[in-house]
């Protein structure tokens, strides 16, 4: 017998084969010229690792990126055969883990590789294959070029060369104003790119039998705008081969363009199929009379009567509470504007002018109904952040479910 209790109604729905039809769309972007890395840190933008690792795999996707140890061991039990980058390094005392789930580190400190030799020697494996990160102006992680020269750089080439516990298998940069349309940033970050890949071909280390073999450049703008033939072009000169790190577009999503949106962004834009739809009930339903105060601290008066729907979803689950009195959610395909604060558990909807809501009713907060959609974009603009957080900041206790089921 079946004693488990029913659910509270808040929950997504990932359509994984949206998540596999975007990866495809984008290496088709890629032109043959770039491997895909598919990002799916942070428990894949939100969408559930579990459902959007195995179909990246599915999908074509060779590597998959995470940022963490933790996350990359959870990748491995869902993956076995992918590579798995751990992008934002290891900490101590994880090398051994790291060595046990056959993950690759991302690598820029001196500590890091003295931890993964460590670890490597333990394991009796080698050499064990580590990305080395550049920094080519972002100033977040990675080797820097500074003024005098790359002298950070050279001693841990040395470490890196062949017949040691460790082997350079990739080098990277991340593009962090790629959605720049003049590009002039980009521009900058590539030449510098390119003078520490002539320090690491002088050491030996680029695109040789025992150099690295990857290049990897860019996120999901640097895609979209058409960098990947300039990055492949990049990596070829130096005998390797061009990898991008999707993330955001994966997942439906362009991400925005200033000042102006290249014209391939937005046709993009238009192509990318979302893969999240935010969903809640209508709890309960009353009519309330002029007057009437709506939530906390009285932020909400009714002028006229008004019929009010109580909705199973509040700020602990993610529903911005900035989006109270200014952002509207679909009821029966209309658009029902949110009234009064929003409380942590709770959210109140005006619904006088959307006929027959009653208890029970489905409620999108993201994603499509009838004939209208909210996307993430949306929510990100009402609130004055990106889309990366409105996804990453939907609530664990929000059920990810496949669509469907």
């Amino acid at each position: 017998m079946d004693t488990s209790l029913p659910t509270r109604p808040c929950w997504a729905e990932i359509n994984a084969q949206s998540f596999e039809d975007n990866y495809r769309y984008l290496k088709s972007l890629a032109a043959g010229e770039a491997e895909l890395l598919a990002v799916v840190k942070s428990d894949a933008y939100g969408h559930s690792l579990a459902l959007c690792a195995p179909a990246a795999v599915r999908a074509g996707a060779l590597w998959l990126g995470v940022t963490s140890v933790e996350e990359g061991t959870a990748a491995r039990g869902l993956c076995p055969e992918a590579r798995i980058l751990v992008m934002s390094g290891c900490f101590p005392g994880q090398g051994g883990e790291l060595v046990k789930h056959r993950l690759t580190a991302v690598v820029w400190e001196p500590w890091h590789l003295d931890e993964l030799e460590s670890a490597a020697q333990k394991a009796g494996v080698g050499p064990l294959p580590v990305h080395l990160e550049i920094d080519t102006g972002m100033s977040r992680q990675g080797v820097g070029l500074n003024a005098s020269g790359m002298d950070e750089l050279g001693p841990l080439l040395a470490r890196l060369g062949a017949g040691g516990p460790l082997r350079l298998e990739g080098v990277l940069t991340h593009l962090f104003a790629a959605d720049e349309a003049d590009g002039r940033v980009t521009e900058t970050q590539l030449a510098r790119l390119d003078a520490a890949l002539e320090q690491i071909a002088g050491a030996g280390l680029a695109g040789s039998a025992t150099g690295a073999e990857w290049l990897s450049v860019g996120a999901s703008a640097a895609l979209l705008n058409g960098d990947a033939t300039r990055i492949a072009a990049l990596a070829r000169h130096w005998g390797m081969k061009a990898m991008l790190r999707p993330g955001l577009a994966l997942y439906g999503i362009a991400p925005p363009f200033e000042p102006d949106e290249p014209a391939a962004v937005a046709a993009a834009r238009t192509l990318l199929k979302p893969v999240l739809s935010w969903k809640t009930h209508v709890v309960s339903v009353r009519t309330v009379p002029p007057g009437t105060v709506v939530g906390y601290n009285g932020t909400f008066v009714a002028t006229e009567p008004m019929r009010l729907a109580l909705l199973a979803v509040g700020y602990a689950d993610g529903l911005d509470r900035r989006l109270g009195n200014r952002f509207s959610l679909l009821v029966r395909g209309e658009r029902a504007p949110l009234v009064g604060r929003i409380s942590m558990d709770q959210a109140v909807v005006d619904v006088t002018e959307i006929d027959g809501v009653e208890p029970g009713d489905e409620v999108v907060i993201l994603g499509s109904q009838g004939r209208d959609t909210i996307s993430a974009l949306e929510h990100a603009e009402a609130t004055g952040t990106i889309p990366w957080e409105v996804f990453t900041g939907i609530g664990a206790r929000v059920r990810r479910i496949s669509a469907g089921s």
